[in-house]
């Protein structure tokens, strides 16, 4: 679960292009269910950081509770 969960921090942190508000989302793994949490500044984030995720562990094990806050 350590393992899943730092490549998805490394994923994000790693993309210029998601603001850092959506760079310090908590991202929580158990079981190898990753549930993401936090704001982010629009759809376009909630979908690029879940579609990181995706890749990485799978579309069933996703639960994205991200909310998008907007600037």
């Amino acid at each position: 679960d350590r393992t899943l969960t730092q490549q998805i921090r490394k994923a994000v942190v790693d993309d210029d292009s998601l603001s850092t508000m959506a760079k310090n989302i908590k991202i929580v793994t158990v079981n190898g269910v990753v549930t993401l949490r936090g704001p982010v500044q629009n759809p376009q984030e909630k979908q690029m950081i879940e579609a990181k995720a995706k890749q990485i562990v799978g579309a069933n094990q996703i639960d994205n509770q991200l909310e998008v806050k907007g600037p």
